[in-house]
């Protein structure tokens, strides 16, 4: 029986900038984490019917169109990439604000709770306030409260907004939390 490493235990992970090369793997983590984060929060036909495949070459095509999202990465030595990040511009009705969104942010399953999360969220709020963002707002889905305990204690609280989107013909209600950066 394999035991998952604790947090004291468990090598920092690197986190670095995604390359194209690390597309294929990052939809692994990304198709992994939703099907882990999500069973039994939508439709597990949805879940089932994700593709690594497909969403690796969705990927590959950002990488090429060129845009304002910023992908990192969590890597272990041995493991290759465990987790990945993604972040940029905040759309509001079509408007651009100042503030920026985390996107994305996912580890490997059984990783979750060894500190690769917190190492990309890090980097996360490192960058975004060194771009000079007042604040990065994410969105979570509402039952999902592993995820909103990670937020909460990252610094980030709910502000009130709420919102559904549809997967499969079923309203997925999400909420929305924020956290200032820079000097606090």
């Amino acid at each position: 029986m394999t035991t998952r490493p604790t947090p004291a235990h468990a090598p920092e992970p690197l986190v670095r900038d995604m390359t194209i090369d690390d597309c294929e793997a990052v939809s692994a983590v990304r198709v992994r984490g939703w099907r882990s984060a999500y069973a039994g929060l939508m439709p597990q036909a949805y879940l089932d019917a994700m593709s690594v495949a497909e969403d690796a070459e969705r990927r590959r095509g950002f990488f090429t169109e060129g845009n304002e999202v910023v992908n990192v990465v969590a890597e272990r030595a041995g493991l290759g990439v465990i987790g990945w990040a993604a972040y940029g511009p905040y759309r509001e009705n079509g408007a651009r604000l100042a503030r920026c969104e985390l996107y994305a942010i996912y580890v490997l399953p059984e990783l979750t709770g060894t500190g690769v999360g917190r190492a990309l969220m890090s980097e996360v709020l490192a960058r975004a306030g060194a771009a000079g963002h007042p604040d990065l707002a994410l969105w979570v889905l509402r039952e999902n409260a592993p995820a909103r305990r990670f937020y909460a204690r990252a610094g980030f609280r709910p502000d009130g907004a709420e919102e559904s989107f549809e997967v499969d013909g079923v309203p997925v209600p999400e909420v929305r939390y924020v956290r200032p950066l820079g000097a606090q």
